[in-house]
């Protein structure tokens, strides 16, 4: 059938156009360009700029495959840097990667490839689409190191209805790359995107103060008993669980001290000790749902940062509020703008963001 293939210009949805072309399929390359920060643009490991738009047509010529660009730089910075600074403001830790595979990539690509008469969008995400009885499913790849499920979680029904993720089965970035060589892509030992694409050297907090200075003020840092322990360069460099950039106030005499909550109305930065972080309940707000709603309270496993194992929990969803509470069978910290991610076992229930406190 005819697919689209969402092609970064990295190793992986590079090899996804490949193998889907040597299945026969008839396959039409896709980049996204999305930003453009000068050096940004070509330093080793970002994504959808410069350098990375040369690979992705490198590839596809080499496939014999037709190749487009779409300019979705001001929709990209509306959408998602400008969301990101928002998020920082508001005292949040935002996932730049959920927003833009919420808006630009698979809302705006899945829209192409329709326009394009495909069957389908196919993406080298990390993934696994199973179909199930009441339709497509979302599960966790077979990788667990490479496993991307989390961030997919604001897929909708329809869009997992629509794409595919030829790399969910594959058992380590190893055979992905060896697949590549196989393939005679020049990309195939092409170092993996990493920290957040549009921020140059990492500095995000510079990003940030571009577009909302006010996350850049100075501030407190205050203990929860009440006690300021220091001063802070902006709050957009903290989040909930932090231990480092603290300065005086990272220690209370011989005990470590943490970010336990950031305050933006006053700018403050407040700290504990680590015991002290952890959540007994975590509100959820902007929830998708992959699965049939849960009536009352059911049991799964959750996610609540990108970089950890789901945890066994309870969570109700108050279908009238918008809200889902999660209770995890042990404590645990939650940082407010984060994704929770609810699974029952391989499969992705559905997931949303994590707010401050239960509406």
């Amino acid at each position: 059938m005819r697919i689209l293939v969402a092609m970064s210009g990295g190793v992986d949805s590079s090899v996804v156009a490949g193998l889907l072309k040597a299945e026969g399929h008839e396959v039409v390359g896709a980049t996204l360009q999305l930003y453009d920060h000068g050096a940004a643009t070509s330093r080793k490991g970002a994504c959808c700029a410069g350098q990375d738009i040369h690979d992705a047509r490198r590839v596809a010529d080499a496939l014999d495959i037709p190749h487009y660009v779409l300019d979705r730089e001001s929709r990209f910075r509306d959408a998602v840097v400008k969301d990101f600074a928002d998020s920082y403001a508001r005292g949040e830790t935002p996932i730049p990667c959920v927003r833009c595979n919420q808006t630009v990539k698979f809302e705006d690509l899945v829209g192409l490839a329709r326009d394009l008469g495909a069957e389908a969008l196919a993406t080298g995400h990390y993934a696994r689409r199973v179909e199930g009885a009441a339709g497509a499913e979302l599960h966790r790849a077979a990788d667990p190191a490479r496993d991307q499920s989390y961030f997919l979680f604001a897929t909708t029904r329809a869009q997992l209805e629509f794409c595919r993720f030829p790399l969910g089965g594959m058992p380590d970035k190893a055979a992905v790359r060896a697949e590549a060589a196989r393939l005679g892509l020049a990309v195939a030992e092409k170092p993996d995107s990493q920290d957040i694409c549009f921020v140059p050297e990492g500095r995000y907090s510079e990003v940030v103060a571009k577009f909302r200075p006010d996350a850049a003020e100075e501030g407190e840092i205050v203990h929860l008993d009440g006690r300021v322990l220091g001063r802070h360069a902006g709050i957009a460099r903290y989040t909930v669980g932090q231990g480092r950039g603290l300065g005086q106030a990272s220690r209370d005499g011989d005990q470590a001290l943490y970010v336990a909550a950031v305050e933006p109305g006053r700018r403050r930065v407040i700290v504990g000790p680590r015991a002290a972080l952890p959540q007994a309940e975590v509100a959820v707000a902007e929830v998708n749902w992959l699965s049939a709603p849960p009536e009352g309270a059911i049991a799964c496993q959750v996610k609540l940062r990108a970089r950890e194992m789901p945890q066994p929990a309870m969570a109700r969803w108050d279908a009238a509020a918008g809200v889902l509470r999660v209770t995890p069978e042990v404590p645990a910290i939650a940082a407010p703008g984060q994704a929770c991610v609810l699974y029952d076992g391989e499969r992705v229930l559905g997931g949303g963001f994590i707010r401050r406190e239960a509406a």
